[in-house]
């Protein structure tokens, strides 16, 4: 098949040498500008060492950009993992129109951080979706879903990388064989499940001692790695990541926030209802990850200390 791929990072560079590896035929490959630095995003890099054409637009919007994609004459337009808008023109382009993956369990979390919001809003489950798009936003019908559970030691990072990822990937294989046989499924979204959420930022992650430990522990781990769930300690920005929580009363009551431990296992934190374990932080605006034993060493944390 004749495939045109968009997208970016890690997975779209994956998924193109998924796709290379199935036989498929890829007649062009759309990747992020290089930034400034000079540094190529994964995918861009990853076609220019396989020799496929290359376009880093920094819009599809425009009449030339239509034009020279209806020219392509692909099969099918496989997006993975793309941030830029593609209008209906383009989408709806080539023979078999376009396919779309998301990171979630469509129609529930919607946008662009649906792994992190799965989380942070205390779902035991999870998946991807492959979809057909349309103009709404991860609006379009379902061709191909996957479920996986969400454990307490997942994290958005981990989830990703140790699950999401492969099945994404598996799942497009899966959803272009559908294709070709000419029995791919295109399954209404029921509306009246479907959630939308902002992209997971700043404004998101601060952290509230007073909310129950377990809503605590699932906002550090639904901001981990990105953006970092972050809490203050006298001037100092602390972003907390590697969390486990433990549920139930301490031996030594303190109130929510409070670091009751600091040592070679991580720093205890106290909440409402439980205690969590913090394996490394970072103080804004060092970019490090360090083990709170290590902050503690140069002063920036001491237990007895609270965190608000």
């Amino acid at each position: 098949m004749r495939i045109a791929l968009l997208g970016q990072a890690a997975f779209a560079e994956k998924a193109l040498e998924a796709l290379v590896n199935h036989g498929d035929e890829i007649v062009h490959v759309f990747a992020p500008p290089d930034q400034p630095a000079g540094k190529a995003d994964p995918l861009a890099a990853k076609a220019r060492a396989m020799g496929i054409p290359l376009s880093q637009p920094k819009s599809f919007k425009n009449d030339a950009a239509c034009e020279h994609f209806k020219a392509l004459d692909a099969e099918l337009a496989i997006l993975a993992f793309v941030t830029l808008i593609v209008p209906e023109r383009i989408l709806y382009a080539p023979r078999y129109k376009a396919i779309c993956f998301h990171p979630s369990l469509l129609p529930r979390h919607r946008g662009a951080s649906g792994i992190n919001w799965a989380i942070i809003q205390g779902d035991t489950e999870t998946g991807i979706t492959w979809y057909w798009p349309d103009k709404g936003i991860d609006t379009g019908p379902i061709l191909v879903q996957k479920r996986a559970a969400i454990a307490d030691s997942d994290s958005v990072g981990s989830i990703y990388f140790n699950t999401l990822f492969p099945m994404g990937i598996a799942a497009m294989i899966e959803a272009v064989d559908l294709i070709k046989s000419g029995n791919a499924p295109a399954l209404v979204q029921d509306q009246s499940k479907a959630t939308y959420e902002p992209p997971c930022r700043d404004e998101h992650a601060k952290i509230d001692f007073a909310k129950p430990g377990r809503e605590v522990f699932n906002l550090i781990r639904g901001c981990d790695p990105q953006p970092g769930a972050f809490a203050s300690i006298g001037d100092k920005r602390v972003r907390l990541y590697e969390a486990g929580f433990e549920a139930g009363r301490s031996g030594i009551e303190s109130a929510p926030g409070t670091l009751t431990v600091i040592d070679a296992d991580g720093m205890k934190i106290a909440l409402a209802g439980g205690t969590i374990t913090v394996k490394r932080a970072r103080i804004d605006p060092n970019p490090k990850k360090l083990a709170p034993a290590e902050l503690a060493a140069s002063g920036d944390l001491r237990a007895g200390a609270k965190l608000t």
